[in-house]
């Protein structure tokens, strides 16, 4: 004989869980559609798309669940080298990002504005400041987003710093080459950001900017924390000349970035950040 009680309890675990299951899904949904419509605001805009990357199912893919997260990165070379030619270390928060993602059930937008690169890089050319928040609105116009927090945010927060004693294109040789011997590595291109200013008559130093990322890590790093999908996933890793010969390789401290958007880390951010200084030394070594 079944208890009236047990069945009761059964009936409402499977409603619960059902109920939460729809949830899931409809926040999905709402995180596809606003990508979607971010894809189209872009093309609109005239803007060049880089990458869009699907944290979640990338991550599902490798066995890894984390609440639905997706970076749309692109880009306009007219809006950068302005920006580049102050400083080409604005270099690793080029160009545009914005995250769609779910927090905690609900779906938002996040974006890295002209604020952001100013305090973290210390610029002051307003003009190329203006064009750059100008285009981001026109593509964000039309979505309720906010801007990445910048409380608690100052000079060089957050950047891991290596010195190469190899030109940029033999470093950056080096490092896609030791990049991609890891096996849970996903390459998602690459901006020449030198060859993109030439091309509009300006010279900078040599200065590159790679893009990659491991979907099994990074979605275990992102679990509890999804908006550090805009700054420290997927990865990128900025390579540039040095005034003195030789190259300098930048890139994001994980556990920096989530300490600025939630105020607290955790373990998986402090791992990686170990994993990528070890693996980008073995490249420059």
């Amino acid at each position: 004989m079944v208890r009236l009680g047990f069945v009761f309890s059964m009936i409402a675990t499977i409603t619960v869980s059902t109920s939460a299951l729809a949830q899931s899904s409809s926040v999905q949904t709402a995180v596809d559609d606003n990508l979607l419509e971010l894809e189209t605001a872009v093309d609109e805009a005239g803007a060049t798309p880089i990458a869009s990357i699907d944290h979640s199912r990338l991550a599902k893919a490798e066995g890894v669940e984390m609440p639905a997260s997706r970076v749309l990165i692109f880009s306009d070379p007219e809006i950068n080298t302005p920006v580049l030619e102050e400083n080409v270390r604005a270099g690793l928060d080029l160009p545009f990002r914005v995250l769609s993602f779910d927090q905690d059930g609900r779906p938002q937008i996040v974006y890295t504005d002209s604020q952001f690169i100013k305090v973290r890089h210390d610029l002051n050319n307003t003009q190329a400041l203006n064009s750059f928040q100008s285009k981001l609105l026109e593509v964000l116009k039309d979505s309720d987003a906010a801007p990445a927090p910048t409380n608690g945010l100052n000079t060089n927060y957050g950047i891991i710093e290596l010195r190469s004693q190899l030109s940029v294109t033999e470093e950056v040789k080096r490092l896609r080459a030791t990049v991609m011997e890891q096996n849970d590595t996903v390459w998602f291109g690459e901006i020449d950001f030198a060859t993109e200013a030439s091309l509009l008559g300006v010279e900078l130093p040599d200065t590159v900017l790679l893009l990659f990322g491991g979907p099994a890590p990074g979605g275990v790093a992102m679990a509890g924390f999804p908006a550090i999908g805009l700054d420290a996933f997927c990865q990128k890793l900025l390579v540039y000349a040095h005034e003195e010969g030789g190259s300098v390789v930048i890139f994001n401290d994980i556990a920096a970035l989530a300490e600025l958007h939630y105020g607290s880390s955790a373990e998986p951010h402090h791992g990686l950040n170990k994993r990528l200084t070890a693996t980008f030394r073995t490249a420059i070594e």
